[in-house]
Parts: structure tokens; sequence; C-alpha cells
């Protein structure tokens, strides 16, 4: 057992003790990677590819750039326009696993007047021709976050396990590890291919199990306030917002831990 040290100071639960931590358990997208740039080039690429599939633009100019302009806000991009700045960092491309993000797409396709098997379909070949652009095999595959090497070093030499808990698939999961020389480095995974998936507390109650730890003697650290709602649902004493993962850092609940580096977090076996 350890205790995390975050700028000096020791955390624990809300009532003041100093938590005894055994694991930390890590978000993927925006904590453990710099997956915005990633991100909003798949995000761009199916926008295309659905006005692409919709085939409104001569025969309905005002339903393509509706389309257009809905598909923009429901993929969260920062800015309107052909060249979005980033990604909302609590929305659907940041957050979603693929398959919320593809049945949101053909919600949005029907706002334009089309069927819903029309709309799933064109939303299904959409990721299709466009699902190369995530993960390893990305033009720009996501880089660690600031630091991360060296944090994982400390947390290893304090003696705590860690975990990843992601609505990546696995594949997507390993292959960022991997690499990135990382994998030595974590135990267990939990994935949207794990029952249930975030946001669900007991995704991190499977991830326990898989370790052998219990959720009380946890720390847990993500990007986004599902995560972080989910950690304290599931009785975890020490919850940490992570917000330098993104180029507009998440607005995470009022009285969230957060931190801004990895150098302000720190392990202690004392």
């Amino acid at each position: 057992m350890a205790h995390l040290l975050l700028r000096g100071e020791p955390l624990g639960p809300a009532s003041g003790e100093i938590a005894q931590i055994a694991a930390v358990l890590f978000d993927k997208d925006g904590t453990l990677s710099h997956s915005e740039p990633m991100l909003l080039n798949l995000a761009r690429a199916r926008l295309a590819a659905c006005l692409a599939l919709a085939d409104l633009e001569d025969a309905a100019p005002d339903r393509h750039q509706e389309l257009h302009d809905l598909l923009s806000r429901a993929y969260g991009f920062r800015s309107g326009g052909i060249h979005p700045d980033g990604i909302h960092p609590g929305g659907i491309t940041a957050v979603a696993a693929r398959d919320h993000n593809l049945i949101a797409t053909a919600t949005v396709l029907t706002q334009v007047g089309l069927s819903w098997p029309d709309a799933h379909a064109i939303a299904e070949h959409a990721f299709e021709r466009t699902d190369a652009l995530h993960g390893s095999g990305s033009e720009l595959p996501p880089q660690p976050t600031q630091g991360l090497a060296a944090l994982l070093e400390r947390l290893h030499a304090a003696g705590l396990r860690c975990a990843v808990i992601s609505n990546d698939d696995q594949n997507g999961i390993r292959s960022f590890l991997d690499s990135h020389g990382l994998s030595q480095r974590f135990e267990a995974l939990w994935s949207a291919e794990h029952h249930p998936r975030k946001p669900a507390p007991g995704a991190v109650h499977g991830l326990c199990n898989q370790l052998g730890v219990q959720p009380m003697h946890c720390a847990l650290i993500g990007d986004a306030d599902s995560d972080l709602r989910m950690a304290r649902a599931a009785g975890v004493p020490v919850v940490i917002g992570y917000r330098s993962g993104w180029r507009h850092p998440p607005q995470l609940e009022q009285g969230s831990t957060v931190l801004h580096h990895w150098d302000e977090l720190t392990a202690s076996t004392t």
C-alpha cells in the first residue's frame, strides 16, 4: 500500500483520512494519451463520408448544410467551418464508444429527413470507410501525455499497480500501450468490449476484480465528469480529474480534485 500526494498533499476521501492505495486506474483518451488530433481527424472524415453518402448537396443544398452543422455539433467540434480547432472533451467523439457514436450519427441523419434504415446504413458505411483512422493505424496516432512515463515509474517504485479503464476497444488500448513501451506498467484493462462498460460503476468493480484489489484501495484518474462520478459511485476514495489532455481543458465539476501535469502527482510508502 502507498499514499498518493498531489502537489505534496496526501489524498484521501472527503472525510479527510489519508487513503491507503494499492492500484491506480487510468482513463485512456485525454488522460494517458493525447488523442485529440487523431479524434479530430476521425470526426472530420466521418462527417465528410456522411455528407457524401447522404448525397444531398445538389438535390437539397439546405438539408446538406443542415446535416453538416448538426454533425459538427454532435461530434463536438469546437468551432464551425471546415477547419474546427478542437474536440469538446466531454462530447461523444471524446468520451463515447464507437457504437454510441454510430447511433448518434444515424440519429442526426434522421433529422434531415432520412428513414431510420437509410440513416443507420449510411452511418455504418461512413464508419467502415473511416475506421482505419482510429488507433495505431491512424495518420495521427495518439501520443502519451507529457510526463506520463516518469509518473508510471514513480508509481511502480512505490509498489502501486496500474490498469486502464476506457471506452476504446481492447486492440486500441493494447496498441497504444505497446507502441509506446508502456504495456509492462499496466496489469489489466477494461474496454468497450467488457460489460458493463464505462461509466457504469460496475466497470470499476470488474477491473478491480481482475486486479484482485478492492475499490476502497484504488485511485482513479480521468478527464471527464462521467469518469469521476463513476469512480465515486464505485467506492473509490481518491478520484482525480486530469485537465491537460485537450487543447481546451475539460471543465470538471466544482470541487473536483484536479491536476494539470503528471509532475504534480507522487507516491509515498511512508
